[in-house]
């Protein structure tokens, strides 16, 4: 199983976490080794057959010529620094948080590595973003249950017009059997209980 760390690692370590503790109590599942990963890793791993099944993100992964069961849809927030005028809002609009001229928008590497234009910083962890935000020098926008990582130093601000972020399994096509206990441990365990986080 591989989880992306970047801008996610406690709430991922949670969502591991658990689906984990869920295989183990089911005889049915195989057993689980966790591959740890950078931000936009995953498809990669898949692809390689170095991973079989891996928990990515709609829409910002690439999921093309993958299989996936949606475990949980939840809105996205602004991780600002505690210090910024907007870290008082109750509320924010993508196009606040776009044009923030102190603040601009962290810039997350395209799945070929490029970035795209613009004033923010580039990043590849979420070390090197959570230690921008604290600087007062980026904001980003991120999934909601993603704000259990956050700093003493960062507020998070709901992003009331933010694309619904959607966690999901993702695995080959031809993969499909050896996982399908996993995949149906997991769908069931969300459809239980989904997690309190991404109802925010």
């Amino acid at each position: 199983m591989v989880d992306a760390t970047s801008r996610r690692r406690r709430a991922a370590h949670e969502l591991v976490q658990r689906l984990l503790d869920a295989f183990a109590g089911d005889p049915s599942a195989p057993p689980v080794e966790v591959l740890l990963c950078e931000l936009g890793e995953q498809a990669g791993l898949l692809r390689s057959g170095r991973a079989d099944i891996a928990i990515m993100h709609r829409p910002v992964d690439n999921l093309a010529g993958f299989a996936t069961a949606d475990l949980y849809t939840e809105g996205q927030v602004a991780i600002l620094p505690k210090r910024h005028r907007l870290a008082a809002r109750s509320q924010l609009t993508m196009a606040e948080v776009s044009n923030v001229p102190d603040l601009p928008l962290a810039r997350w590497p395209r799945l070929d590595g490029t970035y795209p234009d613009g004033p923010g910083p580039e990043v590849r962890t979420q070390s090197q973003v959570a230690q921008l935000v604290a600087l007062g020098k980026t904001l980003l926008v991120i999934p909601a249950s993603s704000r259990a990582w956050q700093w003493p130093e960062h507020v998070a601000v709901p992003v009331v017009d933010a694309p619904p972020m959607t966690t999901l399994l993702a695995w080959p096509p031809s993969g499909s059997a050896q996982i399908e206990p996993l995949v149906r441990i997991a769908t069931a365990l969300y459809a239980e209980a989904p997690p309190t986080a991404a109802a925010s």
